[in-house]
């Protein structure tokens, strides 16, 4: 077992069934998801001032249809994550996530929208690299610097389902080639600078 993600976790969504899809995510992708928490989640608890959690998913409500893609979060509430913004790092079988995550289940969505439109200025300011998506459930994502922030951030307002996630994708074979070291400052480097905008947001 390696402590980074080698193309063999990627092609874990090719797996077919949910029960074997599910048994090499426990074996492939989470070991290392427990390895980047222990690591990462201290360094979120410095930076935001927050007792920070980790959060592994489990796809326990899943019955028949295998989970598309995989990801771990760090939130301040030690029950869960969906209700707060969160930070996430998660693979489908063709890159990497890592995100701060605004998603639906929020119950102060519009509150966090109307923040988001206020500071459009912090997004722009993130390296060139960085994009955002508008639904977790979707590999489409677009660069920060080439959305219409202010479209795209009236309907995460407006939509009951709309979303907002912002960090970095890095394709499967790039992040294949990475070092457990060289994994986890590509996940300290995009979250220090996201973490401005989640405490200006709070």
């Amino acid at each position: 077992m390696t402590n980074t993600f080698t193309q063999d976790a990627f092609d874990t969504f090719h797996i077919d069934g949910l029960d074997s899809r599910m048994e090499a995510i426990r074996e492939r992708i989470q070991p290392i998801f427990r390895d980047i928490g222990q690591e990462v989640a201290p360094d979120l608890t410095v930076a935001t001032q927050e007792e920070v959690h980790v959060h592994i998913a489990q796809h326990a409500r899943r019955k028949v249809n295998p989970p598309n893609d995989t990801w771990m979060a760090f939130s301040p509430d030690k029950r869960g994550y969906k209700k707060h913004p969160h930070f996430q790092v998660g693979l489908f079988d063709d890159h990497l996530f890592i995100w701060l995550a605004y998603i639906y289940e929020l119950p102060n969505k519009q509150q966090y929208a109307s923040k988001l439109l206020q500071q459009t200025k912090l997004l722009t300011t993130l390296p060139d690299d960085f994009v955002v998506s508008y639904d977790h459930m979707k590999k489409d994502a677009v660069s920060v610097h080439e959305t219409d922030l202010h479209v795209g951030l009236t309907r995460f307002h407006d939509v009951k389902k709309a979303e907002f996630l912002v960090g970095r994708h890095i394709p499967a074979e790039q992040v294949s080639q990475l070092t457990r070291e060289e994994l986890l400052e590509v996940i300290r480097n995009t979250y220090s600078h996201l973490v401005p905008l989640y405490k200006t947001i709070k």
